[in-house]
C-alpha cells in the first residue's frame, strides 16, 4: 500500500474531512451500497459505507452508548429488543448488556456487512452475534417491520445510515414507518432513531423529528459529537407512555447497575446532560 491513501468523507454538501488510510483489508460492492474496512490512522479500525464512516475502534462507544442506553433505560423492563440496521453488532452488543433482554433481534438488509464485522471487528461486537438470546435476520428493515406482530416488542432501536444518505434510507424516516414501528410496539414501547446532523442537514433532520412527532406523544431530541463523523450526531427518542425528561441522573445510574451495566462514556449525570442539552438543538 503506498503512502498517502487517503479517505474523503463528506461532512456536509460543501465540506470534507480527509482520514489517512493505514491499510485497506476488505471492500465489496454490494447491491445496496460500498462496503469498506479500513485501519486508519488516527481512529483505528474502521467500517466505512458508501464513503461515510459509520463506526471506529477509538470512538464507536460514543455513538454506541448514546444510540442505546436512552432507550433502553427508559423502558422499566426491556425483554424483547428489536435492532434495525447495525451491521457491526455494536448496538446488539449494548443491548445485550441489559440483563432483563431475553430476545434481541438484529436485521440488516445488507449480508456482507455482517460478514465483515463477524471477521474484522471483533472488539466491537465481542460475541454478540453468538449470544444465545440474539437472533440474526438478513432482510429489508422496513418489510421485517411491516410482518411483525403487533405489540411484540418493548423497544426499537434504528440503527440506520443517515437520512440523507440516499433514496434506500429515506422510507426508513417516514411517518408512515414510524407508525408501523409504534404498532409493533408494546403499550410501554420505546424507540430511538439516530438521526444524522441537525446543523448541516437541518431540512432532513426536520424531516425525521416532525414525522416521529406526529406518531408517539413523547419525543426526546439529543445528541453527542463523534469525532470521527466531525460532527454531532442526533438522534430522536420518543416513547407510548414515558416520558424522556423525566428520566434524573440518580434513577438512570441505579437502572444500570441493577442490569449489569457499564459503560464507558454514558451514565446518568452525562445522560441528562444530553437530554437537557437537546432541548435547544445544535
Amino acid at each position: 500500500m503506498r503512502d498517502g491513501l487517503i479517505l474523503s468523507e463528506p461532512t456536509s454538501p460543501n465540506m470534507a474531512s480527509l482520514f489517512k488510510i493505514k491499510k485497506i483489508l476488505a471492500q465489496a460492492k454490494t447491491p445496496y451500497q460500498e462496503v469498506l474496512l479500513v485501519d486508519l490512522e488516527e481512529f483505528g479500525r474502521a467500517l466505512v459505507i458508501d464513503s461515510l464512516i459509520q463506526s471506529t475502534e477509538r470512538d464507536e462507544f460514543l455513538y454506541h452508548e448514546v444510540l442505546v442506553h436512552p432507550a433502553m433505560v427508559l423502558h422499566p423492563n426491556p425483554k424483547r429488543v428489536l435492532i434495525i440496521g447495525g451491521g457491526e453488532g455494536a448496538t446488539l452488543r449494548e443491548v445485550l448488556k441489559h440483563k432483563t433482554v431475553e430476545k434481541a433481534v438484529m436485521v440488516d438488509i445488507d449480508e456482507k456487512v455482517v460478514e465483515f464485522a463477524k471477521k474484522y471487528l471483533g472488539f466491537m461486537h465481542r460475541g454478540s452475534f453468538d449470544d444465545l438470546r440474539s437472533e440474526v435476520v438478513i432482510m429489508d428493515g422496513l418489510k421485517y417491520v411491516k410482518n411483525a406482530a403487533e405489540k411484540s416488542f418493548d423497544v426499537v432501536i434504528l440503527d440506520l445510515t443517515d437520512p440523507y444518505a440516499g433514496p434506500a434510507a429515506k422510507p426508513l424516516y417516514s411517518e408512515e414507518f414510524y407508525r408501523d414501528v409504534y404498532r409493533i410496539l408494546a403499550d410501554d414501547g420505546v424507540m430511538v432513531t439516530q438521526a444524522g446532523n441537525s446543523f448541516f442537514y437541518r431540512e432532513a433532520y426536520e424531516y425525521v423529528y416532525n414525522n416521529v412527532k406526529k406518531v408517539f406523544p413523547h419525543v426526546a431530541e439529543y445528541w453527542n459529537y463523534v469525532p470521527s463523523f466531525a460532527y454531532t450526531c442526533n438522534f430522536v427518542l420518543a416513547s407510548k407512555k414515558y416520558d424522556p425528561y423525566s428520566l434524573e441522573p440518580e434513577k438512570i445510574d441505579k437502572i444500570l447497575e441493577e442490569r449489569g451495566v457499564k459503560n464507558k462514556f454514558l451514565n446518568g449525570r452525562v445522560l441528562k446532560g444530553l437530554l437537557l442539552a437537546g432541548i435547544v438543538r445544535g
